[in-house]
């Protein structure tokens, strides 16, 4: 490729001000400025009709730099704008580190709307109130467990975008009763983020289950490719495969589980995600995370991460109760808090480390 068709990557620092960032997203946008490289990016430089690309390690642990055109990323925040009918001069909140896809989506959705967020990562006090915001299922924990200004303010909000990782039934309700009003969002880098809202599609957007039972989404959102792995970047007539069981129900989108995250122990077949939700209805003021650890004798044996007071027996003897033999853990571990791979999903490898290196 020549390089009259090529542009610059500028690495934004995470620390950037909110309208210094507003104005290189906007010259990345419209083509006056470099495109922006958020995350870990290595590459220098990108095809011109590259407006950002987005450094991200996923749940393998393998580093893409995702790439996306300002057709992409516009068609991503108007969308979202119209799904919440959001109206010009009306306002986001920013609680998300800027490493990450939500937040530039939060920025240029506020742009749309001729405003910027108000940005929140590190305030102090008490929040002001604003029309939107989003956040991940550990920060609406908190707010219902912990974080009373934090609830004051996801109360006030018109609606509140929870995604970036699973949201249990759960958590939602009692967000719901709490009386802030979640839209459960769905997607992941590629799709510019969230492009599923409430289990239906934003406008411009599709998703199908395929034969394996997975969910693939297509549409005006999808990224380009990944810049430094093309060859990794694959579509079939249009579609993004995603490693995430689905199912349909009254026309909506419900998600069952990542597709490679049953482990086998003793010849057991063990959902991580199954044990998981199953906890969280019994006891929803705790965080679990469990996790496989390699084994001579299982396989995978199943331990489990516990955020919160709980007895180790109370919780082996309902997870055998609930789920039968096999689902009891070969270790519980209780943390401070749970390792996070990007903005919410819980790092499984990390936890699989510490054990490993005790």
């Amino acid at each position: 490729m020549e390089m009259k068709s090529q542009r610059g990557i500028h690495r934004v620092s995470p620390a950037c001000t909110i309208p210094d960032l507003a104005a290189q997203i906007t010259a990345a946008l419209v083509g006056t400025g470099p495109a922006l490289g958020i995350g870990e990016v290595r590459s220098t430089i990108a095809p011109s009709n590259i407006a950002l690309v987005i450094g991200t390690s996923g749940t393998t642990g393998l580093s893409k730099e995702v790439a996306f055109t300002s057709a992409a990323l516009l068609a991503s925040a108007r969308s979202s704008n119209t799904y919440l009918q959001a109206k010009p001069g009306q306002q986001w909140s920013l609680f998300l580190p800027l490493t990450h896809i939500a937040a530039v989506n939060v920025i240029i959705r506020s742009m749309e709307l001729g405003t910027l967020p108000i940005d929140l990562r590190e305030h102090e006090g008490e929040y002001p109130k604003v029309d939107f915001t989003s956040i991940v299922p550990t920060q609406l924990f908190r707010a219902l467990n912990s974080d009373d200004r934090l609830l004051h303010h996801l109360q006030s909000a018109q609606a509140v975008l929870v995604g970036g990782a699973a949201l249990s039934s759960t958590l939602r309700k009692q967000a719901e009763a709490a009386g802030i009003k979640v839209v459960e969002t769905y997607g992941m880098t590629e799709t510019s983020g969230g492009c599923i809202y409430n289990g239906q599609a934003i406008d411009g957007v599709e998703y199908s289950i395929n034969g394996k039972g997975l969910v693939q989404i297509r549409g005006a959102v999808m990224s380009q490719t990944y810049l430094n792995a093309p060859e990794l970047y694959q579509l079939s007539d249009g579609w993004f495969v995603t490693n995430d069981l689905g199912e349909v129900i009254d026309g909506k989108l419900g998600i069952l589980g990542r597709a490679d995250d049953v482990i086998i122990s003793g010849g057991e077949n063990i959902s991580l995600t199954g044990i998981e939700a199953t906890l969280s209805i019994r006891y929803p003021e705790i965080e679990f995370a469990a996790f496989a650890v390699n084994d001579i004798q299982w396989g995978h044996a199943l331990h489990l991460a516990v955020v919160g007071d709980i007895s180790e027996s109370e919780i082996v003897h309902y997870l055998e109760a609930a789920l039968g033999a096999a689902s009891k853990p070969k270790g519980i571990h209780n943390l401070e808090s749970l390792p996070l791979l990007g903005i919410g999903k819980v790092d499984r490898i990390a936890l699989a480390k510490m054990v490993e290196n005790e």
